[in-house]
C-alpha cells in the first residue's frame, strides 16, 4: 500500500464491517487520502496506468448510457506549455506528470444513442430498448427551430402533472442539455481522480483555467464544454497545502 494512502481510522472503529466487504477498507483508504495535490514529482505516469485509469473514469453511472464526455490528455510539448500559461501557471499544471482536460458535450446524444443500438450486447436488440432510444431519448433532447419543441413538451408536461402525477422534466433549452452533460462528465471525473489515487498517483481539478483558450488550444466547438483540468502525478512531499477538514457531516444531512 502506497505510504500515503493513510486512513481516517478513528472515525470508522465504530462501523460494523462485514466479512463479505473486505474491498471497504481499501476503498476508504483511496477515498480518505486523495487530496488536491499542488506539486508532483518527477516521476512519470505509465501509459497503461493511465489507460487504466480513464477505463475506469468512463465506468461511472451517467444517464442512459450516453456517455458525453471527452478527455483530451495534453502530451504535446507545445501544446503542454500552453495549457500551463492557460491554467495561470498553477504549480499543479507546472509540475504534473500529465495533463488532461476533461470535456462535456451537448451535441452526441443522438448519434450515441444510434450507438448504443448498434453496439448493444443483446441480439437482436429488445423493442422496449429501441423505443427508448429512438423515441423517449430523441423527445428528451429535441428542441426544434426557435424551441419550438421546447414549448410543445413543456406544455405537455405540465398537463401530464395535473392528470397523471409526477413526470421528468424533460430538456427544454441549451442550458438544460449542458447542465446534464457536465453533470455526468463531473462523475467520470472523480473516478478518474479515485482510480489515479488508487494506482498510487494523485490528482488535481482545477477550475482556474482559461476555457476560451484553452478550447481553441484543443480545437473544440461551442458544443465541447471543459469541466474542468486535472493535474496528474506522483505527490511531492510539499504538495498538500493545508490540512484537510470538512464541515460536520450533520450540517448537510437531511433524513426525512
Amino acid at each position: 500500500m502506497d505510504p500515503n494512502m493513510t486512513s481516517n481510522s478513528d472515525n470508522n472503529d465504530n462501523i460494523a464491517t462485514p466479512e463479505h466487504t473486505p474491498q471497504l477498507q481499501a476503498f476508504r483508504e483511496v477515498v480518505e487520502s486523495r487530496r488536491s495535490v499542488r506539486r508532483f514529482t518527477d516521476t512519470p505516469i505509465p501509459d497503461d496506468v493511465l489507460a487504466d485509469c480513464l477505463r475506469l473514469a468512463m465506468l461511472a453511472p451517467n444517464s442512459s448510457n450516453l456517455q458525453p464526455w471527452e478527455f483530451y490528455v495534453i502530451d504535446n510539448a507545445d501544446k503542454r506549455k500552453r495549457t500551463v500559461k492557460n491554467c495561470m501557471n498553477q504549480n499543479a499544471a507546472k509540475t504534473a506528470a500529465r495533463l488532461i482536460a476533461v470535456v462535456a458535450r451537448t451535441d452526441i446524444w443522438h448519434d450515441h444513442a444510434q450507438q448504443i443500438l448498434r453496439e448493444y450486447p443483446e441480439t437482436p436488440v429488445p423493442k422496449k430498448v429501441k423505443d427508448y432510444y429512438t423515441k423517449v431519448v430523441a423527445m428528451d433532447f429535441l428542441r426544434g427551430p426557435a424551441n419550438v419543441v421546447s414549448a410543445a413538451k413543456w406544455s405537455a408536461t405540465q398537463v401530464v402533472r395535473r392528470v397523471k402525477g409526477p413526470i421528468k422534466s424533460p430538456y427544454y433549452t441549451f442550458e438544460d442539455t449542458k447542465n446534464w452533460a457536465t453533470n455526468n462528465t463531473a462523475l467520470a471525473a472523480e473516478n478518474l481522480m479515485l482510480a489515479l489515487r488508487a494506482h498510487g498517483f494523485d490528482s488535481c481539478p482545477m477550475g482556474g483555467f482559461d476555457e476560451p483558450a484553452m478550447k481553441r488550444l484543443l480545437g473544440l466547438s461551442n458544443d465541447q464544454h471543459i469541466i474542468m483540468m486535472i493535474g496528474a502525478g506522483e505527490r511531492a512531499d510539499n504538495g498538500i497545502y493545508n490540512s484537510q477538514f470538512r464541515f460536520d457531516q450533520k450540517q448537510f444531512v437531511h433524513y426525512v
